[in-house]
Protein backbone atom coordinates (compact mmCIF):
# COMPACT_ATOMS: atom_id res chain seq x y z
CA UNK A 1 0.00 0.00 0.00
CA UNK A 2 1.44 3.31 -0.80
CA UNK A 3 0.83 7.35 0.65
CA UNK A 4 -2.52 8.29 -0.81
CA UNK A 5 -2.07 12.17 -2.43
CA UNK A 6 -1.91 14.28 0.08
CA UNK A 7 -1.72 18.46 -0.60
CA UNK A 8 0.59 18.91 2.56
CA UNK A 9 1.49 22.17 4.35
CA UNK A 10 4.34 24.19 4.20
CA UNK A 11 5.55 25.91 7.91
CA UNK A 12 8.20 28.86 8.32
CA UNK A 13 10.56 26.93 10.98
CA UNK A 14 13.85 29.18 11.31
CA UNK A 15 13.84 30.45 8.03
CA UNK A 16 12.88 27.27 6.34
CA UNK A 17 10.04 26.60 4.59
CA UNK A 18 9.33 23.26 6.00
CA UNK A 19 6.97 20.50 4.32
CA UNK A 20 4.92 18.05 6.06
CA UNK A 21 1.55 15.98 6.42
CA UNK A 22 -0.88 14.83 8.33
CA UNK A 23 -2.52 11.03 8.33
CA UNK A 24 -5.01 10.14 10.79
CA UNK A 25 -6.01 10.73 14.36
CA UNK A 26 -4.86 10.02 17.68
CA UNK A 27 -1.63 10.08 19.78
CA UNK A 28 0.93 12.08 17.55
CA UNK A 29 3.48 9.91 15.80
CA UNK A 30 6.21 12.28 14.44
CA UNK A 31 8.34 10.09 11.02
CA UNK A 32 11.54 11.70 10.09
CA UNK A 33 12.89 10.04 6.55
CA UNK A 34 16.47 8.96 5.98
CA UNK A 35 18.87 10.59 4.51
CA UNK A 36 18.47 11.71 0.46
CA UNK A 37 14.93 10.88 0.71
CA UNK A 38 11.20 11.58 0.78
CA UNK A 39 7.94 10.95 3.37
CA UNK A 40 7.45 8.35 0.21
CA UNK A 41 10.59 6.69 0.06
CA UNK A 42 11.02 5.90 3.70
CA UNK A 43 7.32 5.54 4.89
CA UNK A 44 5.37 4.72 1.93
CA UNK A 45 4.63 1.35 2.57
CA UNK A 46 3.63 1.63 6.15
CA UNK A 47 2.78 5.32 6.88
CA UNK A 48 -1.13 4.21 5.83
CA UNK A 49 -0.93 1.47 8.46
CA UNK A 50 0.35 3.55 11.35
CA UNK A 51 -1.93 6.17 10.30
CA UNK A 52 -5.05 3.99 10.96
CA UNK A 53 -4.00 4.38 15.05
CA UNK A 54 -2.00 7.25 15.32
CA UNK A 55 -2.43 11.59 14.08
CA UNK A 56 1.08 10.77 11.48
CA UNK A 57 2.80 14.13 11.05
CA UNK A 58 5.47 13.29 8.38
CA UNK A 59 7.51 15.52 7.75
CA UNK A 60 10.55 16.29 4.76
CA UNK A 61 13.82 18.06 6.38
CA UNK A 62 16.13 21.06 4.94
CA UNK A 63 16.95 20.53 1.25
CA UNK A 64 14.65 17.24 1.00
CA UNK A 65 12.26 16.56 -1.39
CA UNK A 66 9.55 19.08 -1.10
CA UNK A 67 11.85 21.35 1.70
CA UNK A 68 13.56 23.66 -0.22
CA UNK A 69 17.70 24.64 0.86
CA UNK A 70 18.57 27.64 2.46
CA UNK A 71 21.88 28.99 3.05
CA UNK A 72 23.28 27.00 6.52
CA UNK A 73 24.61 24.19 7.08
CA UNK A 74 22.50 20.88 7.54
CA UNK A 75 22.74 19.16 10.60
CA UNK A 76 21.38 16.44 12.96
CA UNK A 77 21.04 18.98 15.92
CA UNK A 78 19.52 21.49 13.39
CA UNK A 79 17.07 19.25 12.06
CA UNK A 80 16.10 18.31 15.73
CA UNK A 81 15.46 22.03 16.74
CA UNK A 82 13.18 22.23 13.22
CA UNK A 83 10.90 19.12 13.97
CA UNK A 84 10.84 21.15 17.77
CA UNK A 85 10.09 24.25 16.51
CA UNK A 86 6.91 22.82 14.08
CA UNK A 87 5.81 20.88 16.93
CA UNK A 88 5.59 23.86 18.70
CA UNK A 89 3.30 25.70 15.78
CA UNK A 90 1.19 23.13 16.01
CA UNK A 91 0.79 23.12 19.87
CA UNK A 92 1.96 19.54 20.28
CA UNK A 93 3.31 19.61 23.49
CA UNK A 94 4.36 15.64 23.50
CA UNK A 95 4.65 13.25 20.44
CA UNK A 96 5.99 9.98 19.98
CA UNK A 97 9.03 9.54 17.10
CA UNK A 98 10.13 7.49 14.91
CA UNK A 99 13.24 8.06 12.67
CA UNK A 100 15.28 5.76 10.46
CA UNK A 101 18.95 5.77 9.58
CA UNK A 102 19.37 9.30 9.52
CA UNK A 103 16.57 9.83 10.90
CA UNK A 104 16.63 7.83 13.85
CA UNK A 105 19.93 10.30 14.61
CA UNK A 106 17.85 12.82 14.49
CA UNK A 107 15.68 11.58 16.70
CA UNK A 108 18.24 10.43 19.26
CA UNK A 109 19.23 14.83 18.80
CA UNK A 110 15.15 15.64 19.68
CA UNK A 111 15.41 13.29 23.16
CA UNK A 112 18.77 15.22 23.87
CA UNK A 113 17.93 18.94 23.35
CA UNK A 114 14.10 18.99 23.52
CA UNK A 115 13.22 15.77 26.42
CA UNK A 116 10.30 17.21 27.38
CA UNK A 117 8.55 16.53 23.88
CA UNK A 118 9.40 12.94 23.62
CA UNK A 119 7.34 9.71 24.88
CA UNK A 120 8.43 7.09 23.35
CA UNK A 121 11.18 6.43 20.66
CA UNK A 122 11.54 4.10 17.11
CA UNK A 123 15.00 4.35 16.65
CA UNK A 124 15.10 2.58 13.18
CA UNK A 125 18.53 1.58 11.27
CA UNK A 126 20.15 4.46 13.38
CA UNK A 127 23.74 5.65 14.30
CA UNK A 128 25.57 7.39 17.37
CA UNK A 129 29.10 6.41 16.52
CA UNK A 130 30.92 6.40 13.37
CA UNK A 131 32.27 3.14 13.82
CA UNK A 132 28.36 2.02 13.92
CA UNK A 133 28.91 1.99 10.11
CA UNK A 134 30.22 -1.43 8.03
CA UNK A 135 34.01 -0.94 7.34
CA UNK A 136 34.53 1.87 4.47
CA UNK A 137 31.50 3.60 4.76
CA UNK A 138 33.13 6.82 5.95
CA UNK A 139 35.90 6.01 3.22
CA UNK A 140 33.53 5.98 0.45
CA UNK A 141 31.85 9.11 1.50
CA UNK A 142 34.82 10.98 0.42
CA UNK A 143 34.91 10.09 -2.92
CA UNK A 144 30.90 9.91 -3.37
CA UNK A 145 29.00 10.91 -6.44
CA UNK A 146 25.31 11.79 -7.48
CA UNK A 147 25.84 8.59 -10.24
CA UNK A 148 26.06 6.66 -7.10
CA UNK A 149 23.16 7.35 -4.94
CA UNK A 150 20.12 4.73 -5.36
CA UNK A 151 17.71 5.37 -8.12
CA UNK A 152 14.82 4.69 -6.39
CA UNK A 153 16.03 8.03 -3.97
CA UNK A 154 16.53 9.83 -7.10
CA UNK A 155 12.66 9.36 -8.70
CA UNK A 156 11.65 9.48 -5.29
CA UNK A 157 12.96 13.10 -5.04
CA UNK A 158 12.28 14.29 -8.69
CA UNK A 159 8.36 12.80 -8.33
CA UNK A 160 7.98 15.25 -5.69
CA UNK A 161 10.67 18.58 -7.07
CA UNK A 162 11.17 18.64 -10.28
CA UNK A 163 14.56 20.46 -9.16
CA UNK A 164 17.66 18.47 -10.21
CA UNK A 165 19.44 21.03 -8.86
CA UNK A 166 18.17 20.68 -5.71
CA UNK A 167 18.30 16.89 -5.72
CA UNK A 168 22.20 17.19 -5.83
CA UNK A 169 21.97 20.26 -3.19
CA UNK A 170 20.44 17.66 -1.00
CA UNK A 171 23.04 14.63 -2.02
CA UNK A 172 25.58 17.27 -1.12
CA UNK A 173 24.38 18.59 2.11
CA UNK A 174 23.64 14.56 3.02
CA UNK A 175 27.38 13.73 1.92
CA UNK A 176 28.97 16.62 4.17
CA UNK A 177 27.01 16.13 7.40
CA UNK A 178 28.29 12.60 6.65
CA UNK A 179 31.79 13.32 6.25
CA UNK A 180 31.64 15.39 9.60
CA UNK A 181 29.96 13.77 11.95
CA UNK A 182 31.49 13.11 14.91
CA UNK A 183 30.04 10.61 18.01
CA UNK A 184 27.32 11.42 20.25
CA UNK A 185 28.89 11.13 24.08
CA UNK A 186 27.58 8.03 25.26
CA UNK A 187 26.45 9.81 28.72
CA UNK A 188 24.28 12.16 26.38
CA UNK A 189 22.55 8.82 25.07
CA UNK A 190 22.38 7.59 28.80
CA UNK A 191 20.60 10.21 29.62
CA UNK A 192 17.53 9.89 27.33
CA UNK A 193 15.06 8.85 29.32
CA UNK A 194 11.97 8.25 27.42
CA UNK A 195 11.42 4.26 26.54
CA UNK A 196 12.96 3.39 22.87
CA UNK A 197 12.75 0.70 20.45
CA UNK A 198 15.81 -0.13 18.23
CA UNK A 199 15.25 -1.61 15.06
CA UNK A 200 18.33 -3.35 12.99
CA UNK A 201 18.27 -5.72 10.17
CA UNK A 202 20.86 -8.25 10.26
CA UNK A 203 22.50 -7.71 6.87
CA UNK A 204 22.03 -3.79 7.19
CA UNK A 205 24.44 -0.83 6.58
CA UNK A 206 24.19 0.16 10.23
CA UNK A 207 26.34 -3.62 11.98
CA UNK A 208 23.80 -4.90 14.62
CA UNK A 209 26.45 -4.94 17.14
CA UNK A 210 25.65 -1.29 17.15
CA UNK A 211 22.21 -1.29 17.56
CA UNK A 212 22.94 -3.21 20.69
CA UNK A 213 25.49 -0.90 21.94
CA UNK A 214 22.83 1.70 21.74
CA UNK A 215 19.66 -0.19 23.28
CA UNK A 216 21.77 -0.91 25.96
CA UNK A 217 22.83 2.54 26.62
CA UNK A 218 19.41 4.22 26.61
CA UNK A 219 17.79 3.22 30.05
CA UNK A 220 14.51 2.01 28.83
CA UNK A 221 15.13 0.29 25.36
CA UNK A 222 13.92 -2.76 23.36
CA UNK A 223 15.78 -4.35 20.75
CA UNK A 224 15.03 -6.16 17.35
CA UNK A 225 17.14 -7.94 15.06
CA UNK A 226 15.33 -8.47 11.81
CA UNK A 227 16.16 -10.60 8.58
CA UNK A 228 16.69 -7.75 6.63
CA UNK A 229 18.94 -4.99 4.95
CA UNK A 230 18.94 -1.59 5.35
CA UNK A 231 15.43 -0.21 5.45
CA UNK A 232 13.66 -3.30 3.90
CA UNK A 233 11.63 -3.86 7.15
CA UNK A 234 9.44 -0.98 7.10
CA UNK A 235 9.42 -1.50 2.82
CA UNK A 236 11.72 1.52 2.15
CA UNK A 237 11.63 2.38 -1.49
CA UNK A 238 14.98 0.35 -2.22
CA UNK A 239 13.95 -2.97 -0.48
CA UNK A 240 14.79 -5.68 -3.13
CA UNK A 241 11.88 -7.32 -2.07
CA UNK A 242 9.00 -5.17 -2.19
CA UNK A 243 6.40 -7.90 -1.86
CA UNK A 244 7.62 -9.15 1.49
CA UNK A 245 5.13 -9.30 4.69
CA UNK A 246 7.89 -8.10 6.88
CA UNK A 247 6.93 -4.53 7.01
CA UNK A 248 3.19 -5.56 8.36
CA UNK A 249 5.10 -7.62 11.28
CA UNK A 250 7.23 -4.84 12.28
CA UNK A 251 3.46 -2.61 12.47
CA UNK A 252 2.50 -4.71 14.46
CA UNK A 253 5.53 -4.68 16.53
CA UNK A 254 5.46 -0.77 16.86
CA UNK A 255 1.74 -0.58 18.00
CA UNK A 256 3.09 -3.27 20.63
CA UNK A 257 5.94 -1.34 21.89
CA UNK A 258 3.60 2.44 21.48
CA UNK A 259 0.60 1.00 23.70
Amino acid sequence: MQVQPHPGQYANINGLQLYYEIHGDGYPLILIHGGGSTIESTYGRILPELAKKYRIIAVELQAHGRTKDIDRPLTFEQDADDVAALCAQLKINKAHFMGFSNGGTTCLQIAIRHPNLVNKLILASSIFKRQGMQPGFFEGMDHASLDQMPQPLKDAFLKVNLDRNGLLAMFRRDVARMVSFRDIPDPAIHGIQAPAFVLNGDKDVVRSAHAMELAQLLPHAQLAILPSGHGDYIGESCTPTPESNLPNLVVEMIDSFLK
